[in-house]
């Protein structure tokens, strides 16, 4: 299997009081692979790592102040992906043990050997490169895996695909309008996964039914403190989606309040945490949906004007499965799979019949709604057919009565489509056909001429 291609560049963090030490160790691990910094305390080297983190700590255990041993549990907890090789004068073996128990990489001891040290450096970051690949293609697979593909073969539905290939690589944001149950969060896991963002996290929230605070806790995270019962510092969902994208669905009933502070965000690309005082600069493409009218929501003063302007740089708007019904046995035939695959089905074809009404109904709830009524006639059937009796019971009844009194077909229609159906099951076989309709012969042949069905008859 070829290897994932990673980027080769590291950064790495020197941490020493004395300042010829860490000059000897700079010069010694000097490449162009490699980023160096220097710092003489632990603390301006934590400092730095909340502004952007290191890949590698290279840290001595004497330090003023703050230990190395307080430097490597802080790198522990806060930073999980950083490795730390800690560099100790005394070269005790229970030294070494308590610093790997604590988490370290490994350690070496005063006077350093330039050749011991690159050696552990390129170990280090060898287990840095396929942590990141194992993490890479665990993502990938929990998304090629939970991936359900824009499908459709409909002229609304590939302009919408035309246009998601056109703006996911670039670095913009994007609003997607849609009646609930479209896919709008598909189309935004689509932007994502097929851009240059695509190996970095993917998020989403729902700005809907939450009060200002929990909203603000979610996306900004806390300080430790910062209330009654923030008993640890937390990170929220637009730090978590450094260098990837945050999906905001709902965001046109997001508390105003709220508003604000994401078009401060969008503004200055910083945040604060609740309870902090740090700002934090991130690099997050945001992607906001609504199922509503927008532009209605400035005009009514739900949605701010600026915040929307600042949303809506690209706007894809999401077709009802109403207005793309030729997509329908499509989808039907998609959602077949999956759950034949989910519940060890074999559900192998569909009833025309059933084809039939599915295409007459309007789905007000648009495709998942059409994936709950497969999921659900896969889910009870017990057949290799998807026939009416697997439909909900109140589907028949809602799909008559939303059609307009023109629509209705006549008593004759109804009786010409019936007898139709049986002949096509019985292959034209008059025989066959005058048995299911319980009819004779005769009785049978008057009546397709009458109707104009007598041609293929055997």
């Amino acid at each position: 299997m070829n290897r994932i291609s990673l980027p080769e560049h590291f950064r790495i963090a020197v941490i020493d009081d004395e300042p010829i030490a860490c000059r000897e160790i700079r010069r010694g691990l000097a490449s162009d692979l490699y980023d160096i910094q220097t710092f003489g305390t632990g603390e301006a080297a934590l400092e730095e790592m909340a502004r952007d983190p290191f890949d590698l700590v290279l840290c001595d255990l004497r330090l003023p102040s703050m230990s190395g041993f307080d430097v490597l549990k802080s790198i522990r907890a806060g930073h999980p992906g950083t490795e730390v090789i800690v560099i100790t004068g005394y070269g005790s073996v229970d030294t070494a043990i308590e610093a790997i128990q604590a988490g370290a990489f490994h350690f070496v001891s005063k006077p350093v050997k330039m050749g011991e040290l690159k050696s552990l450096v390129s170990r280090a970051l060898e287990k840095i490169k396929l942590s990141r690949e194992k993490e890479i293609l665990k993502r990938s697979l929990f998304y090629h895996s939970r991936q359900q593909y824009l499908i459709g073969h409909s002229p609304a539905i590939q302009e919408v695909l035309a246009l998601v290939k056109k703006v996911c690589s670039l670095n913009c944001n994007v609003l997607i309008h849609g009646e609930s149950g479209t896919g709008k969060e598909l189309v935004a896991r689509a932007l994502h996964f097929l851009g240059s963002r695509k190996e970095s996290p993917f998020m989403a929230f729902n700005c809907g039914g939450f009060s200002e605070d929990l909203i603000a806790n979610e996306l900004f995270g806390h300080e430790k403190g910062a209330y009654t019962g923030a008993v640890e510092t937390k990170i929220g969902l637009l730090e978590s989606a450094n260098k990837g994208t945050l999906f905001l669905d709902e965001i046109g009933i997001m508390p105003m309040s709220m508003q604000i502070k994401l078009l401060r965000f969008l503004q200055e690309r910083t945040l604060i945490r609740v309870g902090g005082t740090k700002q934090i600069p991130l690099d997050v493409r945001i992607i906001a949906a609504g199922n509503q009218d927008l532009k209605k929501a400035v005009e009514k003063n739900q949605l701010r004007e600026d915040l929307f302007y600042r949303l809506n740089v690209v706007q894809i708007t999401l077709p009802p499965l109403r207005d793309r019904k030729e997509d329908i046995s499509l989808l039907i035939h998609h959602f077949l799979k999956k759950y034949n695959l989910q519940f060890g089905k074999s559900v192998i074809r569909i009833d025309p019949e059933v084809e039939e009404i599915l295409s007459q109904y309007p789905f007000p709830g648009n495709v998942r709604e059409l994936e709950n009524i497969v999921e659900r006639a896969v889910a009870l059937t017990d057949r290799d057919v998807m026939t009416i009796r697997d439909l909900p019971g109140d589907l028949l009844s809602l799909s008559i009565g939303s059609l307009k009194q023109e629509q209705w077909p006549s008593l004759e229609e109804h009786i010409k489509n019936y007898i139709r159906k049986v002949l096509i099951k019985t292959n034209y076989n008059r025989g066959e056909t005058a048995r299911i309709l319980n009819m004779t012969r005769t009785t049978l042949w008057r009546k397709l001429k009458e109707l104009s069905l007598e041609k293929n008859l055997k």
